[in-house]
């Protein structure tokens, strides 16, 4: 009995390891298609909007950018100033000059 759970517990585990988390599916491309057929983000493998207009046509479906699309990553990338030097500091107590 012991060997079965043993056997088991190697498969399972075996098994997950193939797995990938809910968020990381179908976040690869930019426009996803919703409507009555596709509820939520179940559809997200369009690369272009034409693409998926001509999926959504005839049907009460319409598509939408997929928010959790992080794009191809080619692009410019942003620069940052640097920040002007502070303000000196004012002394809470000066002594008076007489």
């Amino acid at each position: 009995m012991r060997n079965v759970i043993l056997v088991l517990s190697a498969a399972a585990a075996i098994g997950a390891l193939g797995t990938a988390p809910a968020a990381a599916v179908g976040t690869r491309y930019p426009f996803c298609i919703q409507g009555n057929e596709q509820p939520g983000l179940s559809n997200c493998t369009f690369t272009s909007y034409e693409q998926c207009q001509a999926t959504a046509s005839g049907r009460f479906l319409w598509c939408i950018p997929n928010p959790f699309y992080a794009g191809g990553g080619n692009g410019p990338r942003a620069s940052r100033r640097p920040l002007p030097p502070p303000p000196p500091a004012i002394p809470f107590f000066e002594p008076f000059n007489d």
